[in-house]
């Protein structure tokens, strides 16, 4: 089995010649047209060249390597023939079904998450992206340690093994797998002081700024949509997982206000779970978020798939308690008969294309009259000496009558929830319908603010009012 060793000592793809396995299995979706178009362009977006594909269709499918024996023949075949140094099947493999396709091909074999976490690899740019990576690699990899690697035998070995310690005398495996659980330890260490900085962060942000959360499947136009809403900086390219770590900025909505928007990862069908989990930290701005604006590209003939994609991780990762609102984007690619289609399936989803501009201003009305809250008729009583209050209040709201008293002025205006809990923050003193500002959630907005047990106020805002 000399041979044999090299084949797992990486799950780097790099610019390898690939041949693509597909199975077609009862219950497992799948694209009858074009079975090969997501796991060809996953392995694109990770460097490799696409030479050959097959396919195979069982009711059941083999303990041993998945396919069967026949079409690893097959497989062993175009592999010779093709010069291929990679074969990438789009299903999850058993360590057995790895070793004996390995034996059976001579080149490295991956699965679907393996190429998934090989390509967050290679976008991993921060420090708690790179650690979340790594962990999800180590623990897809560390219960895989003795089916794949129980070809190698003792490597050392005659000396007595001391007490409370593991001498040379342990195998490779035992060394692999003690490793790998060091490794593991200290990554979760370093990752959890990562994420310590950053739930502060996040929850400070949150607290103190109505929050917009763009997510959607892989390569959906997130970050497009992002460089159109803010200054830019985000990285748009054709290619899936083009964003890996999350990047915040402000988006302005007109008439003084902004919100924060994220940019985050892309989903993707049958994400491995380890990713997910290793990820949600990274997700944590989507989590908290006041808003989810779900970006689906309409153009793309599985979007609905994609959409059910994309509820389902967002389930899956706790951002349940938010307004959500799908954008349908890329309607510039679509004909306008496809267009009402969309609209018929979905009439409370709003249609734009952030490559034209097409339906971003009422996006973005959308969005400020979330982040204000309901408007309501109200009577605010100020000092004279709350220059900045009043001032605060002509700019940002519309006044309807001034009335002047004894050191106080009490203006009608039209004025939203935010507002208002602005106009608290900047004086105290501030009255709303002669109660203090500070009551306006409950006494004019009729909200109800509630505190978790944990003794943290809520800092999840949806436009309804405030979720604990």
């Amino acid at each position: 089995m000399a041979h044999h060793e090299p084949l797992r000592d990486t799950m780097k793809v790099a610019t390898e010649r690939t041949i693509l396995v597909h199975v077609g299995l009862p219950g497992r979706w799948s694209d009858p047209k074009n079975p090969f178009g997501e796991i060809s362009a996953l392995v694109e977006a990770a460097g490799a060249e696409v030479v050959g594909t097959i396919s195979q269709k069982l009711s059941k499918p083999s303990a041993k390597t998945l396919i069967r024996k026949g079409k690893v023949q097959e497989l062993a075949a175009a592999v010779k023939a093709l010069s291929a140094g990679l074969v990438v099947f789009d299903h999850d493999l058993t360590p057995a079904q790895i070793r004996e396709l390995e034996k059976a091909c001579v080149v490295k074999i991956l699965d679907r998450s393996e190429l998934i976490l090989d390509i967050f690899a290679s976008r991993a740019a921060t420090l708690e992206a790179k650690l979340q990576v790594e962990i999800a690699q180590l623990q897809y990899t560390y219960p895989r340690l003795r089916a794949m690697w129980d070809h190698l035998g003792q490597v050392t070995g005659g000396a007595p093994v001391g007490i409370g310690t593991r001498g040379p005398g342990e195998t490779q495996l035992e060394i692999d797998r003690r490793l790998a659980r060091d490794r593991l330890a200290q990554l979760r260490r370093e990752l959890a002081e990562v994420q310590r900085r950053k739930s502060r962060e996040v929850a400070d942000r949150t607290e103190d700024h109505f929050t917009v959360g763009l997510v959607g499947y892989t390569n959906a136009g997130k970050s497009t949509l992002f460089n159109r809403l803010t200054d830019g900086g985000a990285f748009a390219a054709d290619m899936l997982f083009a964003t890996l770590s999350t990047r915040v900025d402000a988006w302005p909505l007109g008439g003084g206000v902004q919100v924060l928007v994220s940019d985050t990862v892309g989903f993707v069908r049958d994400l491995p779970h380890r990713l997910v989990a290793s990820f949600r930290a990274t997700l944590e701005e989507t989590i908290h978020s006041s808003l989810i604006l779900q970006v689906l590209d309409a153009s793309d003939p599985h979007a609905v798939m994609q959409l059910e994609t994309t509820e389902r991780t967002l389930d899956d990762i706790g951002a349940t308690g938010q307004t959500r609102l799908v954008l349908l984007n890329k309607m510039d690619l679509i004909e306008p008969r496809e267009q009402l289609l969309w609209m018929h399936r979905y009439p409370d989803a709003l249609p734009i294309s952030a490559v034209d501009g097409t339906g971003l201003d009422e996006l973005s009305e959308r969005v400020r009259a979330l982040a204000l809250g309901g408007i309501q008729e109200v009577e605010v009583t100020l000092p004279y000496a709350s220059a900045k209050a009043i001032d605060h209040l002509e700019r940002r709201a519309e006044v309807l009558d001034r009335q002047y008293g004894d050191g106080t002025v009490t203006m009608t205006v039209k004025l939203a929830r935010r507002q208002a809990d602005e106009l608290a923050s900047l004086d105290r003193k501030a009255l709303i319908n002669g109660e203090p500002a500070s009551n306006a959630g409950v006494l004019v907005w009729g909200e109800v603010q509630t505190v978790p047990e944990s003794g943290v106020p809520p800092h999840k805002r949806s436009p309804g009012g405030w979720t604990p």
